[in-house]
């Protein structure tokens, strides 16, 4: 018969845990215990020099001898790890004769509880158990659970705990509560607890609290980097917010990847720009999140790329905090580092650039183009966002202003996707990689001699023309 497991917490305040053995696989258990604050007794005839140190500094208690049925009868669990078969099964049976609950490593039929696997963020604890069948199984998906959970989770629930009298005072009405405390979790007081900000955490719970007692639900927007384009390169901030919104307002370059990874009910608005075609004015936009977050709504602003990096973020949270919005920031992987990454290119270099730059091809209107001058420095990496239908005048300023014309270049088309494509030439060739047939997707131009450096396939490499290019300048 299969065995099945009913999931429970000991609490390490009703007795002494028994770990016997004195090797490696007992020592992983006692620090697990004393991870938990039990109080460990170790029963084995010699002890490895980890649990020495441990009974040295009067964490554990040691017995160097064998086990009796008198230490099993007196412990409130116990777990033997001896790896020996004689000793292993007179535990079982002597921990079953006294009603002691007990646990064999490696032996699921002698035991009568497993060890999961935990994922610690005290007083949260996540415990993960394949029933004894499969433990590298057990800890690979521990390994994702730590990966999705914020390392001040621990924080964050202490930091309710302690408003949970508060909220019983001023909201009254049980079904009020739990509204309250299922919005609290996706709130800014929430992240402010979760970044260690306890302070403003307390302000922005103490305004929740009221306005709850008062029958109103704060809206707030978070601002989200979704990175160059894969999904996997989302911070573990940024997912967290995607599966708490109600409302996600996204662009253009916000691939279905990133989306399939947000709350699957949430409202989904597209704002998107493209070149030629703005279908929605920054007015109009700012004014989408200022409304949804009136309402009350968790929105997420979600831009390619970080919001700071030529995404209009400094625009928007002006509008919001004018509009009395609170708002945070999730930055993200921004796309000259993405696509730098994703190619193995170094953007700064010992022996070909100190400085890197990043510039605009594209300008707001009205104002004037980069400072081609100073990206002009041999010793620079130059990066152009939004370029490739400029790249001949970017090309033409930037020899006119002393960049040598056999500056490698690349230009790097869909970073990070699968259907990421790379052209290397030189910044003569330029204008001949930006006109490549097929080049739609969004591209940045890196020029600089850290492109040298490139040695990634595969690659499409385009030579300098047979005819020279006539160079065009900007005046």
């Amino acid at each position: 018969m299969t065995r099945r497991y009913f999931p429970i917490f000991w609490d390490t305040n009703s007795g002494t845990a028994l770990v016997v053995g004195g090797q490696e696989d007992a020592a992983r258990k006692v620090r697990l215990l004393l991870g938990a604050g039990a109080r460990v007794k170790v029963v084995a005839p010699d002890t490895n020099t980890e649990l020495d140190a441990l009974a040295a500094e009067d964490r554990i208690d040691i017995a160097r001898r064998a086990v009796t049925e008198q230490d099993i009868a007196g412990a409130a669990l116990v777990i033997s790890a001896t790896a020996n078969d004689t000793v292993d099964e007179f535990v079982s049976t002597a921990a079953q004769v006294h009603g002691v609950k007990v646990n064999v490593v490696d032996r699921p039929g002698l035991s009568d509880f497993t060890v999961p696997s935990i994922v610690d963020r005290s007083p949260v604890l996540v415990a993960i158990s394949t029933a004894g069948a499969a433990p590298v199984l057990g800890r690979k998906i521990r390994a994702q659970i730590e990966a999705v959970l914020s390392p001040n989770l621990g924080k964050l629930a202490q930091f309710a705990q302690s408003l949970r009298r508060e909220v019983k005072n001023k909201i009254a009405d049980a079904a009020k509560r739990r509204s309250f405390w299922e919005g609290f979790f996706e709130s800014s007081a929430a992240e402010q607890a979760l970044s260690s900000d306890l302070e403003s955490a307390s302000r922005s719970a103490t305004v929740l609290i009221d306005k709850a007692a008062a029958g109103k639900r704060e809206g707030r927007v978070v601002m989200v980097g979704a990175g160059p384009g894969a999904a996997d390169l989302l911070t573990l901030r940024a997912l967290r917010a995607l599966q708490q919104a109600d409302v996600i307002v996204y662009d253009a370059l916000v691939g279905p990847e990133v989306l399939d990874l947000a709350r699957r009910d949430a409202l989904r608005l597209y704002v998107g720009k493209q070149k030629g075609r703005h279908s929605y004015s920054q007015e109009r936009i700012n004014g989408i999140l200022v409304d949804e977050a009136r309402r009350g709504s968790t929105v997420v602003r979600l831009k390619g790329g970080d919001p700071f990096v030529f995404g209009r973020g400094g625009e928007e949270i002006r509008a919001l905090k004018e509009a009395g919005i609170p708002v945070d920031v999730v930055p993200g992987i921004t796309a000259a580092t993405g696509a730098a990454a994703a190619l193995g290119l170094p953007l700064t270099h010992r022996d070909h650039a100190n400085v890197v730059s990043f510039a605009t091809g594209h300008p707001a209107t009205g104002k004037s183009d980069p400072d081609f001058a100073a990206l002009s420095d041999p010793n620079q990496t130059a990066v152009i966002y939004m370029g490739k239908s400029k790249a001949a005048e970017i090309a033409g300023s930037l020899i006119a202003q002393g960049r040598r014309p056999e500056t490698p270049v690349a230009v790097i088309e869909n970073a990070t996707l699968e259907t990421q494509r790379t052209l290397l030439g030189t910044l003569s060739t330029l204008p001949l990689l930006s006109r490549v047939d097929g080049l739609s997707g969004p591209a940045l131009i890196v020029v600089g001699d850290v492109v040298s450096e490139v040695n990634a396939e595969p690659l499409e490499q385009i030579e300098e023309a047979a005819t020279p290019w006539p160079l065009q300048t900007v005046a």
